[in-house]
């Protein structure tokens, strides 16, 4: 996944100005039309101006790691919705610099005329965890309200009975095609055919649910597998489950994880830890106990001499990772009685004597 904050080189807490200048700064030194300039590198920055010169944009940065406004975020391609207009130009002839709309020309540019993939919005859902299911996995039914499929006409957005017609305005091509003069000179472009939304046909009836656009707002039962192994705060993406547009793909469902804390149980890496109280005599003298694990309860031994703190490890009880699993790690906790009783004194006494 990208990094926005690397890629303008300003820290997470920059300000709006200090982004704003890095962007320039950057967007100079890498222009396409510059000699020594770099196509690729200017998208990269012109999309990560575009979402953190974007207060909401940047806070879901900030906490999913992407956006979800404007149907995918800047994932979808082109830049991210930077408006480009007024833009100072990079020196023009004889040093003076032009002004011109790189908004309206640069898709068209580096996209060859191309037309762009669209897509659906992408969405996300928080889902909570026991301690036990982040472990070893779950799954999840949940009801999402979105955009969906029309289920009265599976998307067709023809009235049942009806038949699809080739569209008049695109003559089935799904586009159209349009040119223009600009700057870098005369450019042809395709964008989706508005009256069929990009798919060449057109019901010859409309359903009467979704109006004939194929697709409407309702709940859908989604199915989450999370797997075995995951950590707080991960985000499980879902392609296409996100929502439906009418003549492109769907857009992808974001789950994000939130694991409930375990009393008994701690997590480090592929490691699960807990805390073993024994008796001050089993320290010295050695013993065996029965210790907690996710799967029910498991003898251990407990050496004599045993230290405060010192950790006891069980093999094939921790956390599964690919073909194997980790450890549980058994760390000894030492109680020290608060009162002593008279003979329990004399017995002490008994082992100060003997240099214990």
């Amino acid at each position: 996944m990208k990094n926005y904050y690397d890629l303008l080189g300003v820290s997470k807490t920059a300000s709006e100005e200090e982004i704003k200048s890095a962007f320039r700064k950057l967007a100079h030194k890498y222009h396409p039309d510059k000699k020594g300039g770099d196509e690729k590198k200017f998208k990269e920055v012109s999309e990560a101006y575009s979402v953190l010169s974007d207060k909401k944009k940047r806070a879901e940065y900030d906490t999913y790691g992407k956006t979800f406004a404007g149907g995918g975020g800047p994932q979808q391609g082109g830049f991210g919705g930077f408006d480009f207009s007024n833009f100072q130009g990079f020196g023009g002839q004889n040093g003076q610099a032009f002004e011109f709309d790189l908004g309206d020309i640069f898709g068209e540019v580096f996209g060859g005329g191309q037309r762009q993939a669209r897509r659906g919005r992408d969405i996300s859902i928080d889902i909570e965890l026991s301690f036990r299911e982040s472990i070893f996995g779950a799954e999840r039914r949940v009801l999402v309200s979105k955009m969906s499929v029309c289920d009265t006409c599976d998307g067709s957005g023809a009235k049942k009975g009806s038949k699809l017609i080739t569209c008049t305005s695109c003559n089935g091509k799904g586009e159209i095609r349009e040119s223009r003069n600009s700057f870098f000179g005369t450019f042809t472009s395709a964008r989706p055919c508005p009256r069929c939304h990009g798919r060449g046909q057109m019901p010859e009836a409309a359903c009467e649910t979704c109006r004939g656009e194929g697709i409407r707002k309702r709940e859908e039962e989604i199915h989450i597998v999370v797997p075995a192994g995951v950590e707080d705060g991960e985000m499980i993406r879902m392609p296409g489950r996100g929502e439906a547009a009418t003549g492109a793909s769907a857009g992808d469902l974001y789950v994000k994880l939130h694991i409930k804390a375990d009393a008994k149980f701690s997590r480090e890496g592929n490691s699960l830890i807990t805390v073993l109280p024994i008796k001050l005599s089993d320290a010295l003298l050695g013993g065996e106990y029965r210790v907690p694990t996710l799967e029910g309860d498991e003898v251990i031994g407990v050496a004599p001499g045993i230290s405060h703190g010192e950790v006891i490890r069980v093999r094939g009880k921790g956390v599964p990772h690919g073909r194997g699993r980790g450890d549980l790690l058994v760390r000894v906790d030492i109680e020290f009685p608060k009162k002593l009783s008279k003979h329990a004194r004399e017995l002490i006494e008994k082992l100060r004597t003997e240099g214990l």
